[in-house]
This record gives C-alpha cells, structure tokens and sequence, in this order.
C-alpha cells in the first residue's frame, strides 16, 4: 500500500512521523498480508476508530480502504451494528451516516471475493468465460506454487477445460466465498459453499463458475507436474447452465 498523507501534510514540519506513518505502519505493517488480511486489517482498523470516538475524515478513509478490501456493505452494517454495544450508539450513528456515503456509490462488484478480495477484471482470460470474472494473485512472482482468488459474478462460468501432466499436476480449488458450481463431463454438478475444497485430478474435463443470483469466489492453484498444461475447449452452453 503506498501512502504519503504524512509526507503531503507534516513532510517539512515532522519528517520523522511522515515517514512512520507512510513507509512503516502502511508501508509495512499493512503489508504483511501473509500474517493478516488487508480485509481484517480494516475490519480492525475501524473498530478501533470507532471505539475511541474517532468520526472524522480517518473514519471515512478507512472505511473506503475496507470496502476496497473487500468489505461488503452487509458485513459492514453488521460490523456497525455489534461495534454499537462496545463502543456506544452515539458513535455507531456517527460511522453508519459516514458507511452509507462510501457505499451508496453502487459499486456492488467491491464488495466481494470475499477474506482476500476482489482483485482485478480477468481481462487476459476474458475469451474462456462466459460473464465477468475478477483474479487477485496473492503470491508472489517467485513463489513455487501460484495461488489466486478467481471471483465471479452471478452467471459467470469458464469454459470446459482439462489440466494435463505426464505426471502429477492437476487443480485445487478452495471455496471462499458466495455459491457455485463444478461439474465433470458426465457427472451431475456439485453445488460449492465455502469452505468446500475440490480436488481436480489432471486428464478430466470440467467447468466451474457461479450459480445464477450468487457471486462467487475460489481460490485456485495448480498442482506440481511434469510438462502442466491447460487446454481451454468449448463454452459451458447457456442451455447446460440453466438446467442446473
């Protein structure tokens, strides 16, 4: 997360505290995402603010930083709601009248995939789904195992495809947030909750997307192999879908 609020405001005054607030507390303790979430941090971000009364443009800042985390405004009204009890009712008003600004913008797609987050619009694979479909990479570019949160909107599916492997290789996907579907050829499709975990053996064909009124979101990774590749085939027909 880059951050200069402290260097735009106190750079010249109190350089010192500018560069603990940007380059420390955002720069790198917002950055130990592997030890916490960007999500939970804001969750306990604003929990904290509220507690101790604190309405003011912070509040709003990090309360747009959750939604942008991946806070969805119903999460976030019942954060608000149970936040009433502890930190007290006056305060509780004061950050739903600020909550309702930062998400009365109608940007519903924010507000999901989930604990990791939306991520971006899955551009480079547009052409192997049918709908809009996120991708948020969470590891790094030199990690041995790519794991990503792929995020669909309501009636999104991937094309049918196969995970090849002379050996090993294969698919694990780990539900995490919304319903939706994965089918084999020629078996009945699995409804997917979170917390399923769908283990795909490389060499069989299959899809998976969301049911029609759900979001949806998994996290992918391939499994280790020798000569991996994946082979896209053809659409999940409208036809198929609506029969399930």
């Amino acid at each position: 997360m880059k951050q200069t609020a402290g260097h735009d405001a106190l750079g010249e005054f109190a350089p010192e505290f500018a560069h603990l607030n940007d380059d420390i507390l955002f720069g790198e303790v917002w950055d130990r995402e592997s030890l916490l979430s960007l999500k939970l941090c804001s969750i306990a971000t604003v929990s904290a603010l509220i507690g101790k009364g604190i309405t003011d443009n912070s509040l709003k800042y990090h309360l747009a930083t959750a939604k942008k985390n991946g806070v969805s405004k119903t999460e976030m009204a019942e954060l608000l709601t149970h936040l009433a009890f502890y930190a007290g009712w006056p305060n509780a008003w004061a950050a739903f009248n600020m909550a309702k600004e930062v998400y009365a913008d109608g940007d519903e797609a924010t507000s999901h995939g989930g604990f990791f987050g939306l991520g971006e619009p899955n551009d480079a694979y547009a052409k192997y789904f049918s709908g809009q479909s996120y991708l948020k990479v969470l590891t790094k570019p030199d990690d041995p195992l790519t794991i990503s949160n792929v995020t669909f909107e309501p009636g999104c599916r991937n094309n049918w495809h196969v995970h090849h492997a002379k050996s090993g290789g294969g698919q694990v996907l780990i539900c995490v947030d919304g319903e939706g579907w994965y089918q084999e050829a020629g078996k009945p499709a699995q409804s997917l909750h979170p917390g399923d975990i769908v283990e795909i053996p490389a060499g069989v064909k299959h899809w998976h997307g969301a049911k029609k009124d759900q979001w949806f979101s998994h996290l992918a990774f391939e499994i280790p192999g020798v000569d991996t590749s994946n082979e896209w085939l053809e659409l999940v027909t409208d036809k198929e879908y609506n029969q399930l």
